[in-house]
């Protein structure tokens, strides 16, 4: 008996089908197989960094106090301590946040850098409100700001070192490192308070770039300000002229969250641009800024490689 032709087409059709789900299924099955390799791969290796690290003289009691809090990290220098050496997205959770939150660690300039605060083309908006810099905004591997809630958090841990590297469009490059960087809470308005400065851009933080000036320069003990909230010490409102959230005296020898102007030299009827006074002036803003914070005694132990730590992102 033959078959007619069009019931075979039918046939082959339905069993190639047959064929190509049965195809996809595998492929999917494969896809969660490499996904679980990959997390045991990483597990591995992170219980290897460990084992290495105990077995260094007087190691073993930190390994177990870290194992005991079933990795989970209050920054990046703890996340760099436990054996992760890339730049990249992470998720930590400070000790007194209510949540965990994703945060891009700088594992260049020695490793262990939470940043804060990243401009390098003006693809986001910082002239924001004060409920966006309480929550953070922007793309965490691009521009942005990560949040004053966070910002407290972070420096409540303990003493903290914030470095800011700057860029020109030049390509020169400055930094200006703080010692006991802290940001108070919301209840405080956020207020700034840091140490001894060291770094190559100029102290435009506390305002000793220049006699007398400190008055109205100093950011020290300056409570934070945006457009719709004005906790500065000028007669109008720095945030709203000067479109952007900051630590506003009268208003600022240093402005990082300002307009975002492609050519450094600038013309405005106030010195809204991306600013650090001391190096450029106030009307130069600058390409690159990123702020990062670490931990004051952070150091890099000899078991670390230094040749896998990579870069941050191209500027």
């Amino acid at each position: 008996m033959r078959v007619p032709l069009f019931l075979l087409v039918i046939v082959t059709a339905a069993q190639s089908l047959n064929a190509s789900d049965a195809c996809r299924e595998e492929v999917d099955r494969l896809r969660e197989k490499e996904k679980l390799l990959k997390s045991q791969l990483q597990k591995q290796e992170l219980l290897l960094h460990r084992l290495q690290v105990l077995n260094q003289p007087g190691n073993a009691d930190k390994v177990r106090g870290d194992q005991s809090k079933d990795e989970q990290h209050t920054d990046c220098a703890q996340l760099f301590r436990a054996g992760s050496k890339s730049s990249g997205l992470y998720t930590i959770k400070p000790v007194a946040s209510p949540n965990p939150t994703e945060v891009y660690c700088d594992m260049s300039d020695g490793g262990g850098w939470t940043v804060i605060q990243r401009r390098i083309n003006g693809s986001e908006a910082f002239n924001r409100s004060w409920a966006e810099y309480k929550d953070g905004f922007g793309n965490k591997d691009a521009e942005f700001w990560l949040g004053n809630d966070l910002l407290h958090y972070i420096t409540a841990q303990g003493n903290n070192s914030l470095r800011i590297n700057l860029e020109d469009f030049d390509g020169n490059q400055r930094y200006a490192e703080y010692k006991n960087f802290k940001v108070a809470d919301e209840k405080e308005k956020y207020s700034l308070t840091f140490g001894a400065y060291v770094g190559t851009a100029g102290d435009a933080f506390s305002g000793s770039f220049q006699v007398g000036v400190s008055e109205w320069a100093s950011h020290q003990g300056i409570k934070f300000s945006t457009h719709d909230q004005d906790n500065d010490n000028y007669k109008g409102n720095c945030a709203q002229e000067d479109k952007g959230g900051w630590w506003f005296n009268k208003c600022h020898s240093a402005h990082l969250n300002g307009m975002y102007y492609p050519h450094g030299h600038y013309s405005a009827p106030t010195d809204d641009g991306l600013v650090w006074y001391p190096w450029r002036g106030w009307w130069y803003s600058l390409k690159t800024s990123v702020m990062k914070l670490r931990p004051a005694d952070f150091k890099i132990h000899p078991i670390d490689d230094p040749n896998a730590v990579q870069r941050s992102p191209p500027s």
